[in-house]
């Protein structure tokens, strides 16, 4: 097809910053909707996508869309400097005003994108632009704090912050000082396991906002300050939300719906809101539904879900205003698990939705070979505990999971066989199913703890045990225990008291079938998923091997202190 492209147009910020945009438009005269990427990554490229779930740029360009993409400041052609996440409110709302008021533009913007792509698309739409009418968010979260930098637990997302930071830090060298070497290989090689993680100064001198993160555990006012979420009822523009079960950002994509569909701040917000969650996770690769301990055939890869088509539909709707451009589609669309399959529904959580309590109990061997750790849907008889050894150099290893690719590591549906002989893990099942038990929605751990630490985390997986013995991971969480009163309120723990923890493990959608088996995995590290917790109660990230304190970790469970996984469970 032909279209009208210019390239390295200098757009103007309102700080005289000038923006490097590239604007590709359809052959022919008048003028255009416009479909707006701003990237971090280099629009020149595959820059431009950041996703491999992001939608077909040539058939917006078919359906008679003029598409934008735009260095973000401070990055690949856009001058200035990169502070994540600080400049793209005025910076997005800038360029969609510009946009609006251009000749070939008909004054309607729509904005897409994955991952950083799809945080700038909240920052934006939090700032109100009036020419905003719908925005694409894939992968992506509008509290960054819960996703992805820390957690709904409090506990650094440490592969993933390392993993991203590292990455930006070194397009900066590469950027101002090209023969620089010895900065890159360093960038490119740094250890997630080396204490103290704030001792990285190569990190922090070229990306100094990696320090600042480090600087704020809490979710206290410097993230609040710049958190779309708290900001929803600003936002008038429904969203189209793209997610993975094994994505980092999976919380924040659900989140964003749900908020959106209680506080947006118009009624085509709240009741244009689409939820769209896959078998994938975050990279390229990790959405071709093949993995290598689990396959969702050739359903669960990205192709059969048609997101440009989504998008599309989408777009016609809200930015062209096309009424029954989504007669036929509904509000939410999920992979369900087990069964394989997508499918349609009304909303999230899913309606009809019934929370069963699965309560905790063993004979004091759920962290041994041949465990007798179990997990029943009444109240168990005796109080019982058991306990593990929580050693910060030891950690229980990252086995698949929401993480970001790396070498030796891999994103998805890991069995965790080889985790659960370990001492420092307790394992809980149910007896094999007589009956098929689908579990969608989200799932919380609520666990009676106590520790010889004044500060620890605990954690949990959830697993559906196949009867050939594999531990396939659905979901999973943490729990820091100083911010069991709140992310803003850290509190020590006193040595060997009983508290209550709630430990979020995010979201699923799976069919536990006959003769699988339910099952939970308790411990208290998953690394590097997420940082250790030295036990100090100091601030984890400053802390180096010499302070680390190993911990005794003991969960109660039984009629007095009852211990229990809360499933979402739904009759379909």
């Amino acid at each position: 097809m032909i279209v009208t492209m210019d390239d390295d147009v200098a757009v103007p910020m309102r700080d005289g910053v000038r923006l490097a945009t590239t604007v590709w438009r359809p052959a022919g005269t008048g003028a255009f909707p416009a479909l707006l990427v701003r990237t971090p990554y280099g629009k020149d490229g595959i820059g431009l996508y950041g996703n491999s779930k992001a939608p077909d740029v040539l058939a917006l360009l078919r359906a008679g869309y003029a598409v934008v993409a735009q260095d973000v400041r401070g990055t690949s052609r856009s001058p200035g400097v990169l502070v994540p996440h600080a400049a793209e409110a005025d910076d997005g709302a800038d360029t969609i005003a510009w946009l609006a008021a251009q000749p070939w533009c008909d004054g309607r913007i729509g904005t897409w994108g994955g991952s950083y792509q799809g945080m700038a698309q909240w920052h934006a739409a939090a700032a109100a632009p009036p020419a905003l009418l719908a925005m694409a968010p894939l992968m992506a979260s509008a509290d960054p704090y819960r996703a992805p930098w820390y957690s709904p637990g409090g506990a650094l997302c440490l592969d993933t912050f390392v993993t991203w930071a590292s990455r930006v830090a070194l397009a900066a060298v590469r950027r101002a000082s090209p023969a620089d070497e010895g900065t890159a290989a360093r960038l490119t090689s740094a250890p997630l396991d080396r204490l103290p993680v704030a001792d990285r100064p190569d990190l922090r001198d070229h990306l100094p906002w990696a320090a600042d993160v480090l600087d704020h555990p809490s979710r206290d006012e410097w993230w609040r300050a710049g958190t779309p979420a708290e900001h929803f009822g600003a936002i008038t523009a429904p969203a189209l939300n793209v997610g993975g079960w094994y994505d980092p950002f999976l919380a924040g994509t659900i989140d964003s719906y749900v908020g959106m569909r209680l506080h947006g701040g118009s009624p085509d917000a709240r009741d244009g809101q689409r939820l769209v969650i896959g078998p994938w996770g975050h990279a390229d690769g990790a959405d071709l539904g093949e993995f290598p301990d689990r396959s969702f055939g050739r359903e669960g890869g990205v192709q059969a879900a048609d997101l440009t088509e989504a998008h599309l539909r989408f777009f016609d709707r809200w930015v062209r205003g096309r009424r029954d451009a989504l007669d036929d589609a509904a509000p939410v669309r999920i992979f369900v698990m087990g069964i394989d399959r997508w499918r349609d529904e009304a909303d999230w959580p899913l309606p009809g939705t019934r929370h069963v309590d699965y309560f905790l109990t063993s004979g004091g061997r759920a962290g041994t070979t041949g465990t007798d750790g179990a997990l029943l849907t009444t109240v168990p008889e005796d109080d019982g505990r058991d306990s593990v050894v929580h050693d910060p150099l030891d950690p229980v290893p990252t086995l698949g999971g929401p993480v970001i690719p790396g070498p030796g590591a891999w994103a998805g549906p890991a069995d965790q066989r080889p985790v659960r002989d370990r001492p420092d893990v307790l394992c809980f099942t149910t007896p094999a199913l007589d009956a098929a038990v689908e579990v969608t929605g989200h799932v919380r751990l609520v666990l009676h703890v106590s520790s010889s630490a004044v500060d620890t985390d605990l954690t949990g997986k959830l697993v559906d045990v196949h009867p050939d013995g594999r531990a396939i991971l659905l979901c999973e969480g943490i729990s820091r225990a100083r911010y069991r009163s709140g992310l803003d309120e850290p509190a020590p723990l006193r040595p060997d008291e009983l508290v209550e923890l709630v430990v979020d493990l995010s979201a699923t959608s799976n069919v536990f079938l006959p003769g699988h088996r339910i099952g939970l995995e308790v411990a208290s590290s998953n690394f590097p998923r997420y940082d250790r917790n030295t036990g100090t109660g100091r601030a984890v990230a400053f802390d180096g091997e010499d302070d680390v304190v190993v911990a005794v970790n003991t969960v109660h469970h039984g009629p007095s202190r009852p211990s229990r996984l809360v499933l979402p469970v739904v009759d379909r």
